[in-house]
């Protein structure tokens, strides 16, 4: 088995996952090889930025808060 089919099956987050990354929450929408794409919306205080609705997260970089899909 190679290293990046390994890599990618210890992942163990899901689409509908919540993230946690730089102090924020994402809800996983897809699962790239190095990357995430997660709906920012849910964050209480996102209407108080202007930012996208949603944006990539590197895997090294989130950590799954709640695994439960929906």
């Amino acid at each position: 088995m190679d290293a990046k089919k390994k890599e990618k099956e210890e992942l163990d987050v899901k689409v509908g996952n919540i993230v946690e990354f730089d102090n924020m929450l994402g809800k996983v929408e897809k699962i790239n090889d190095n990357s995430v794409i997660v709906d920012i919306t849910i964050n209480d205080n996102f209407d108080e930025h202007e930012m996208f609705e949603k944006t990539v997260v590197n895997h090294k970089r989130y950590k799954i808060v709640n695994d439960s899909t929906e």
